[in-house]
């Protein structure tokens, strides 16, 4: 995107007019559209910032932004007055860029619908008058396909709703539409049949089918992992070592988190014993003193919580 540095006196006689909110307001009241100008309440025109900063942090800057009160159902307009001396072929685009990133401080200042944003070009240059078309649609090179392209709906791939039949002809995307469609809600041992189907058909790579699997482990849940992928490898011989490969990985990961798993354990039960058998040797030594300065056996036994048989081993 073009941006814009020391402004030249054209630009800073203009600038000293329209961000005039008076002035604006004269300037909007003829020259909106009458279809928008009907929605529009000029006397909440407020002076916006017009600097805009892309992902990339480089600044830009439209030459005058507003905002005003619009009527039931619009919400906010935003008028955004650009002045040029000189025609530019791809001005319409330009203006499409500054109202989409108006658009987006809308959105980020925590509104929930998208503004209506009018670009309005100022232009008094020599060439006259001014030979390019407004209608950012006309700089594709078929402005008819791009009018039905980006005057409808988006395209929308909605793997939900496509019945597995259908997904099963989709040739080298049918395997990760599967498995995307389902890998939330079904054990993917129910889709064995047709993973086998789809790769006996020969259209998945052996990287595209590592990743897969690593992506069916990390996301997906199966009853034993393991089992499905060998039998993924038995049934599907041209990708054997690839499955056995992940099968492998899988079963050595599981012998880790066993050993593991089991040293924690033993680590906790040692702690356990060990201090069942301090408090117990506690026991002992106070049941001892307790003899020796001549206390009735029955009343250690109640006051420490030992047996005959634990005062037996001490009076030894």
């Amino acid at each position: 995107m073009m941006s814009k540095t020391t402004p030249i006196p054209h630009d800073a006689v203009f600038k000293q007019f329209l961000t005039h909110p008076e002035t604006a307001r004269d300037f909007l009241q003829l020259h909106l559209p009458p279809a928008v100008l009907t929605h529009c309440d000029l006397s909440t025109l407020k002076l916006e910032s017009g600097s805009f900063v892309e992902e990339d942090l480089r600044a830009y800057y439209s030459d005058v932004l507003y905002s005003l009160k619009a009527g039931k159902g619009i919400g906010f307009v935003y008028c955004l007055i650009e002045h040029q001396s000189s025609p530019d072929k791809n001005m319409a685009f330009r203006l499409m860029r500054y109202s989409i990133a108006a658009m987006q401080r809308h959105l980020d200042a925590g509104n929930e619908q998208l503004p209506l944003v009018v670009p309005l070009l100022f232009y008094h240059g020599q060439v006259t008058p001014y030979p390019y078309s407004m209608r950012w649609l006309d700089e594709f090179g078929d402005p008819e396909l791009a009018t039905q392209l980006y005057a409808g709906a988006f395209p929308l791939v909605d793997v939900t709703v496509i019945p597995d039949e259908q997904i099963m002809q989709h040739r080298r995307m049918a395997i990760l539409e599967l498995l995307q469609k389902h890998i939330r809600q079904r054990d993917l041992a129910d889709l064995l049949e047709q993973l086998v189907t789809l790769l006996l058909s020969g259209y998945t790579t052996q990287e595209q089918l590592t990743s897969l699997m690593n992506y069916m482990l990390q996301v997906g849940d199966t009853a034993a992992p393991e089992t499905f992928i060998r039998e993924l490898a038995r049934r599907a011989p041209q990708h054997e070592e690839v499955l056995m490969t992940v099968a492998q990985k899988l079963e050595d990961k599981g012998r880790q988190e066993g050993i593991q798993l089991g040293e924690a354990r033993g680590r906790q039960e040692g702690i356990q014993l060990g201090e069942a058998r301090g408090r117990q040797e506690g026991k002992l030594a106070v049941a001892r003193t307790m003899l020796t300065n001549g206390l009735d056996r029955n009343l250690v036994m109640k006051m420490t919580g030992l047996t005959a048989d634990d005062l037996a081993k001490i009076q030894h």
